[in-house]
Parts: C-alpha cells; structure tokens; sequence
C-alpha cells in the first residue's frame, strides 16, 4: 500500500500571520495502486483540477500567509465533499461527490468498476483526513501564537460549467457559509476590497463555501473560514489550459490588497 503525504506545507518567507491559505483541488497525481483503475487518458491531464491556483497564491509567502495543498487529484478523494458525500446545496444543481466518478460534464474517469464502500473509506483515511487534520494542527499553532485564525480556501472553475449552473459564472465568488463560516468584519473587508477590481463579483452564489469552509469556520472560536472562486480565464488563457503571468500578476495586485485587509480587519475583532 503506498504511503505518501498528501499534501505539501510552504511556509511564508517572512514572520508568520494567523491566516492559512487552503488549496485541496490542485494536485495531479493518483496513488500507484489504483492508478489503473481510471481511464489513462484523462488522467494525464485531468480536466476539473483547479489549474496553478497553488502558483497564483505563492505571492502570499511574502504576507507572511502559509499554504497547504493537496498532492491527489480530486478524482482519488474530494478534500471538499462532505465525508459522507451528503449534497452541499439543495437546489438541483449536479456536484460530483467525494469520490467522483465522472467529471464535471459527465463522463465517466473510470475503466470499469467505481471504487466500492471499502476503498472510499481507505482513501479517505490515506488522503482525506490527513488533510483536514494537518489543516487543524497548522490553525492549533496559529490560534496559540494570535488568538484568532482564518482559512482561506483558494478555488478555481471553467467560466461555464452548464452541469451547475446556466451562465457563464463571474469572475469571483466569495462564499461564508451565508455569512456563518466568518466574522461579518472579515466578510465585509473581503467583499469591500474585491468590490474596488475590475472584476465581477457575488457573494455566496452560486458558491457558499464547500465542506472545508463550513468544517472549520466556527467564528464563536476565533476561527473564521473563507472561499474564493474565480474563473479561470483571469489568470489562464482563453482556452483555460496555460497560465497567462500578465493576467495572473493583476488578479495577484487585486488579491494582495484584499489579504492586506484581512490582516487587518482580523487585527481589530
């Protein structure tokens, strides 16, 4: 049985802040012992990865912000399912499940069999718990050295995606949990700030946050939790397959500015 830990730890290159960005929809590889369960051809560039959002955010190690991201595709285990695959919205809209078996417009990734009871709880013990639970301890030491922590959970999607919603989807999506995942001085700061881009923006649709931000967000315990969405194409090409450093260095100029104030308002409550 392979073991290998499923995410990597990059600490910040200057003195710590208490807010820790979260990326579990980044990685590529699939475990050796169930890599030929998935059709090779897709795997090898697996289509609902959220391309180089782990790059985009690098620029957070000069705010003093460390990242934690996922090493497995979101095809082995969904880090922001519900561990019981229980739906995250009620509205009809189609989401793969914690361990999908299709990707987002419904193909099937596996070759034959879909991974049975038993295998969905070895992934889950191998990967997905081992990353919230390296989540917890990082939050543990902030929280001991500040007082107070925020998660970030750092996401990206295709512009449209017609299996989950009708349009295109704007630029950025900043999700609480319907303003209960954070501490609304925080939500407003986030919302404040991205408002001054020129980008569009909505809060908590068509996204509220998945199962990382709705687990860890408890503002009652000095633990605030957010998610941004954003499509692709505002720091990818056209054609969401390669990262574009000229689009990608505005949307880091506008994300700067709104961890700067979420330092700050994180500061005062």
């Amino acid at each position: 049985m392979q073991t290998i830990t499923p995410y990597d730890i990059i600490e910040p290159k200057v003195q710590k802040i208490p807010i820790l960005v979260s990326v579990p929809h980044c990685g590529t590889n699939f475990p050796t012992n169930i890599k030929n369960d998935f059709k090779s051809t897709l795997i090898q560039s697996p289509d609902d990865t959220d391309w180089f959002v782990d790059k985009l955010y690098e620029f957070v190690l000069e705010l003093g912000i460390t990242i934690i991201r996922a090493k497995f595709s979101r095809w082995v285990i969904d880090l922001n399912r519900d561990p019981e695959s229980k739906p995250l919205y009620d509205d009809g809209r189609i989401i793969t499940s914690l361990t999908p078996t299709t990707t987002f417009l419904g193909e099937s990734i596996y070759v034959k069999e879909f991974p049975d009871t038993e295998e969905i709880e070895n992934r889950k013990k191998l990967y997905y718990w081992p990353y919230y639970k390296q989540i917890d301890t990082i939050l543990e030491e902030l929280e001991q050295q500040f007082g107070k922590v925020l998660l970030f959970d750092a996401h990206s999607i295709r512009q449209y995606v017609p299996s989950i919603y009708d349009d295109e989807f704007p630029d950025l999506v900043l999700g609480d949990n319907n303003e209960q995942s954070a501490n609304p001085e925080l939500i407003y700061a986030a919302l404040n700030s991205l408002s001054n881009s020129r980008y569009s923006l909505q809060h908590n649709d068509p996204f509220k946050g998945g199962h990382i931000t709705r687990y860890f967000g408890r503002p009652s315990q000095n633990r605030h939790a957010l998610q941004l969405e954003m499509t692709k194409v505002n720091y990818m090409d056209d054609d969401e397959i390669k990262y574009d450093d000229n689009r990608a260095k505005k949307m880091q100029q506008v994300l700067t500015q709104m961890f700067i104030s979420l330092r700050d308002a994180l500061d005062k409550i």
